[in-house]
């Protein structure tokens, strides 16, 4: 468990105990029978009182552990964060479900909005992209686990518009450096993005600021390689013209 994981544990940890203990008293739930109890909590999911849907599938968590509706319950718990977009306890329930209640119906569903916990959570480009990177991870775990299941296309969307971002970020980070003139280090950005993210938007640029690099650093033989290169595979390229421009330069 690495560190940012581990401090996020810990939080959970104090936050599950302390709502857990005030739970029972704000909770709807005046009842002994458990399918009655989820029907009232339902109910408020369902009329999108979050809130109190909160209260209520955290009651019938403590009260009603180990029988027949503790496992829809806990989805649900996770989904009423969700749906209030407190998307880091939210994480932790479908967490919890997955690794506790592994038969359970809503394991599918559970994995797919623990991926979109952690695509909430992921920030703009310029920030720390760590859940990014989680949210990227857990939906690439979903394709393999379910690839016949309906969630498949907006899992394929959402991890292509991630893969996008971090793109971006090393774009962005490659053009500074190209305006400072530290065309080593730009350099490493563009390579990044050809080698890990070739797929993504922002592969084209990174191919022709690469060979704006290598001309620049009078490396002709190479920027020669890196244009041929581009010509296969980016002849749509807004960037398509001004490389064949930069070829009969060299």
């Amino acid at each position: 468990m690495n560190g940012l994981k581990l401090l996020n544990f810990i939080f959970l940890l104090t936050a599950i105990f302390i709502f857990g203990c005030s739970s029972a008293d704000k909770s709807s739930i005046k009842t002994d029978d458990p399918e009655t109890a989820f029907k009232i909590a339902k109910l408020n999911y369902d009329k999108k009182d979050y809130v109190q849907a909160v209260e209520d599938f955290s009651f019938i968590k403590i009260k009603f552990s180990g029988t027949s509706i503790i496992d829809k319950a806990q989805f649900y718990l996770g989904m009423s964060y969700y749906r209030r977009e407190e998307y880091i306890l939210a994480a932790y329930e479908f967490e919890n479900l997955i690794k506790n209640y592994s038969s359970s119906p809503y394991i599918i569903e559970a994995r797919f909005y623990l991926a979109m916990s952690y695509y909430g959570l992921a920030p703009k480009y310029y920030l720390d992209q760590t859940y990014t990177k989680y949210a990227i991870i857990e939906f690439q775990n979903f394709l393999v686990l379910f690839p016949g299941d309906k969630l498949i296309p907006q899992a394929e969307a959402k991890i292509k518009e991630l893969r996008n971002r971090l793109a971006f970020k090393d774009l962005k980070a490659a053009e500074l450096y190209m305006t400072m003139e530290n065309y080593k280090a730009a350099l490493v950005y563009y390579d990044n993005i050809l080698n890990e993210y070739f797929d993504t938007d922002y592969a084209d640029d990174a191919s022709y600021g690469r060979i704006k690099v290598l001309i620049i650093k009078k490396m002709y033989d190479d920027a020669k390689k890196e244009i041929e290169r581009f010509e296969k595979k980016y002849k749509p390229s807004e960037f398509y013209n001004s490389v064949k421009k930069l070829k009969t330069g060299i």
